[in-house]
């Protein structure tokens, strides 16, 4: 079982909200997630990230990959 941190699109048309999530990685983009421990809202300026870091070093520790735009927003949030 893979699993990976990813992104899970909520919001409106042309209003793009994001959660960040962990699933397995052959879930649809927004299919069921095993648990979200973040947000990102790209729409205010600077953009909002939200993570709960507590979690996500949880599940690194036990093996789940970061997707690169994930990288990305746990690098702005003080995660490496």
């Amino acid at each position: 079982m893979a699993v990976k941190i990813r992104l899970k699109r909520i919001g409106e048309k042309k209003v793009p909200m994001y959660r960040i999530v962990v699933a397995e990685a052959s879930t649809p983009r927004n299919g069921r997630a095993i648990e979200e421990i973040g947000t990102y809202n790209p729409n205010t300026n600077p953009a909002v990230v939200k993570v709960d870091v507590d979690a996500a070093k949880k599940w690194i520790a036990n093996g789940a990959q970061p997707t690169t735009v994930v990288k990305k927003l746990f690098k702005q949030a003080g995660l490496k």
